[in-house]
């Protein structure tokens, strides 16, 4: 026994608690400056600052060294030459430049950032930064009453976040999701804080386990980490657009993705053989239903083995790939992380050989059991290892695939910790780390392996990768769903602000597993989650193994011919769809929008949760619970119109609003503008035609959009090979003015001419087109 040893006098025998003692960074006892940044030597730390712009500050501290400022994972940008000012006194050292101001008291050091106006944004208080022996690394910053928190990536809940607390440890969890699990299978460790209209940002750049605390002080909050420094970045603001367009600056924004990306998807765990995957095809397109991809779960490959086809079940797979591209319908199979222990397969083999798996610090492989049984994993930190990875993927390229689905990369493991050992050594291209610091980059960086090597092996055609793991700046390279979630009303629910905050958290494209993945679906769930999914971003339905299938025709004619609407319905929106995602790459503004976006100084719209945006000006009132046709739809400032029947609703009002199964509220903002298509078939899913719809304001309501097009398949937009055009429209009490503003691009579409329909046009009023008279049914010729 342990008593009859050595171990009965261990002197942490004598301790009395587990509880650490907060070590704050003390009093500053020494400055310097460079070029790029300000060093405060205190007496528990060093502390740098450093201005990446003038509206974003970076803060880093190092509990007992010179931090380093090159270890990140995620941040693309680079610090620009910002002019600061520099106050120098006994007590405070003051830094500003155009957008915000540090002061920085010296004993102790604290940091009191304001924006451009002298509104505190963060105030550190009695309790600054500092560390624990552990090696936890903690921020503590004042909350004031009027503080409202989003953002945080992928968490269950409510849209507004204070009064949580929340883990970022990326975590495969099937279990029923509800508001309290947590962490889920994405950790993007930034938030936005909105307070009385106006919105600052901090990113916490920190990949080991994290935690942001909300929840157990009324009047502090705090971030902190397991270990490594404390970094973060400060951004002004002083919009919610504002914020996310400087995040992104730091992170990356996505690239325009393809349109049969943004179609319809079907997938199921799994379609299990050749024949059923053509029999789906071929029902789609008997029934003229639109969809653009079917996804291949892991019964697709042999054994589990990635990197290949179950001969048996898919006889011929090139050939089955080639015939129902050939009806306008992709495949999209899932690759995970986890390569099969098996001397006689081929990516085992050079895995080993190349000395591409994760492995201890003494040298052995770490194994880990997933589906294909015990398992080694790529070491997506070393560079070699993601290049090598990239061009395995050329095994589903020769087939002419164009996508990718990554699963089962948090990495998850069956075991008790559902991940790897966090003992594990990553090589991290000559700089080894443990798998307990970059754990949360694991699906980040395999994103990253896979979406480059299928770009190089298109040859000019965009890639698609969906994840379910990722960090910040996964937005670069994936689509993210929200896992495993099930057939609940309170999922549907719950998806709408977890798809919301994601996009607040840089990541545009993201939808749920529409229908539910897991328990037996219904008609009525299917039917209204369906009516959702034609307007999130990312459009997928899944359903689990041996629950209800959820094709749309499973629940009879009727609940069929209203799902065909409405997934009709995404391919004839299209044009507006596709004009904001292009938006998305340049801004890094969301498509899916909560309505606080757009409205921030309306405090109605701050934990609207039953309610979104597409883009600008249009509201999605969706109907959430059973047997419900009627529902209150909070609408902002401004008019409203009935997309459906053209009724017009004052704003900053409540709104009972009645929907039937058939039917789900939209309501288009009066005075703007959707660009609309129609549906062709599966075949041909280019638009012959595209209309402005127009609803006619007449209270000078001005409104400019910008509408792009390309091919949506190549990269040729980045050489020119677009259409954009900036578009203005005036409603006057007489006159509704449209004027195209700018045009730029050389590429040609099917159709030469967009048309302009007007909705709501009064008998006084006029149609002026780039200031000459037009009628209603007006056109725009734009091909040079």
């Amino acid at each position: 026994m342990l008593e009859d040893t050595s171990f009965a006098i261990h002197p942490d025998n004598d301790k009395q608690s587990n509880a650490e003692a907060f070590r704050d960074i003390g009093h500053v006892v020494d400055y310097k400056k460079n070029e790029s940044h300000y060093t405060f030597i205190c007496k528990h730390g060093h502390v740098i600052i450093q201005f990446f712009t003038p509206s974003i500050a970076r803060i880093v501290m190092n509990p007992t060294k010179e931090p380093s400022l090159d270890e990140s994972k995620t941040v693309v940008a680079k610090p620009e030459l910002v002019h600061v000012e520099e106050i120098i006194g006994e007590e405070m050292t003051t830094l500003k430049t155009e957008q915000l101001t540090l002061e920085i008291k010296q004993a102790p050091f604290r940091v009191t950032v304001y924006d451009a106006k002298g509104t505190v944004l963060l105030d550190e208080g009695e309790r600054g930064m500092g560390h624990k022996v552990s090696g936890e690394v903690i921020a503590h910053k004042k909350m004031n009453d009027s503080d409202h928190f989003y953002g945080f990536g992928e968490k269950s809940g409510f849209l507004d976040k204070r009064g949580e607390k929340y883990t970022m440890w990326n975590t495969d969890v099937y279990a029923p999701h509800n508001p309290e699990t947590d962490p889920l299978y994405e950790s993007i460790p930034y938030f936005m804080t909105l307070r009385e209209g106006r919105a600052h940002g901090v990113f916490f750049d920190n990949t080991f386990r994290t935690v942001f605390d909300m929840k157990s002080a009324e009047d502090t909050y705090a971030f902190m980490a397991e270990g490594g420094q404390l970094d973060y970045y400060v951004m002004a603001g002083p919009s919610p657009k504002n914020v996310l367009t400087q995040y992104t600056h730091l992170t990356g924004r996505m690239p325009i993705p393809p349109k049969w990306a943004l179609g319809y998807h079907q997938s199921r765990y799994s379609y299990e053989s050749e024949a059923e995957v053509r029999a789906l095809a071929e029902n789609f397109v008997a029934r003229d239903i639109p969809v653009d991809v079917i996804h291949l779960d892991i019964h697709y490959m042999n054994g589990y083995r990635v990197f290949t086809f179950d001969k048996e079940k898919f006889p011929n797979p090139k050939k089955m790939i080639a015939d129902l591209r050939a009806m306008g319908i992709r495949i999209v199979p899932i690759v995970d992380p986890g390569v099969k222990k098996d001397s006689e397969y081929e990516a085992y083999q050079e895995g080993v050989r190349g000395d591409h798996f994760c492995k201890y610090i003494e040298g052995e492989i770490y194994f880990g059991d997933v589906w294909p049984g015990s398992s080694a994993f790529p070491d997506f930190t070393d560079e070699k290892v993601r290049k090598w990875w990239g061009e395995k993927h050329a095994f589903y390229t020769d087939l002419g695939i164009e996508g990718i689905w990554n699963d089962m990369n948090e990495p998850a493991v069956f075991n008790e910790t559902k991940t790897m050992d966090v003992a594990v050594m990553h090589g991290n291209d000559g700089v080894p780390k443990t798998h307990r610091e970059l754990h949360n980059v694991y699906g980040l960086l395999m994103g990253e392996a896979t979406y480059e090597g299928m770009k190089e092996q298109l040859h000019g055609k965009r890639p698609f990768l969906l994840t379910r793991a990722g960090y910040a700046g996964v937005q670069r390279y994936a689509s993210v769903w929200t896992g495993d979630n099930r057939s609940f009303w309170e999922h549907l629910q719950m998806s709408l602000p977890m798809c919301m905050n994601l996009g607040l958290s840089g990541v545009p494209f993201t939808g749920p597993d529409v229908g539910g993945f897991a328990h037996d679906t219904n008609a009525e769930l299917l039917v209204r989650w369906m009516q959702v999914g034609a307007f999130t971003p990312y459009f997928r339905n899944h359903s689990a193994i041996g629950t209800h299938y959820q094709e749309p025709w499973q629940f009879g004619p009727d609940n069929e011919a209203i799902m065909k609407k409405y997934i009709q319905m995404r391919y004839e929106w299209m044009p507006q769809l596709y004009s904001w995602f292009y938006q998305a790459s340049v801004t890094g503004l969301p498509v899916m929008r909560p309505l606080l976006m757009e409205f921030p100084n309306d405090v109605k719209t701050y934990n609207l949760n039953d309610q979104f945006m597409i883009g600008d000006n249009v509201v999605i009132a969706p109907i959430l619970a059973p047997s419900v046709t009627d529902r209150a739809v909070y609408l902002p400032e401004g008019e409203w119109v009935d997309f459906y029947n053209g009724t017009v609703y004052c704003g900053n009002q409540t709104h009972l609003i009645h929907a039937e199964l058939a039917e789900l509220p939209i309501f288009v903002k009066k005075g703007t503008a959707l660009m609309q298509s129609e549906w062709t078939s599966n075949a041909d899913k280019k638009p012959q035609h595209v209309w402005m719809d127009i609803f006619a304001g007449t209270d000078d309501e001005k409104y400019v959009f910008t509408y792009y097009d390309d091919d949506g398949e190549t990269f040729a937009y980045e050489n020119g090979t677009y259409v954009k055009l900036e578009v203005e429209i005036v409603s006057e009490k007489n006159a509704v003015h449209v004027t195209i503003l700018n045009q730029e691009g050389d590429f040609v579409p099917v159709y030469s001419t967009i048309g302009l329909r007007v909705h709501g046009l009064a008998d006084d009023q006029k149609l002026f087109l780039n200031g000459k008279g037009a009628r209603d049914k007006a056109s725009i010729s734009f091909v040079k």
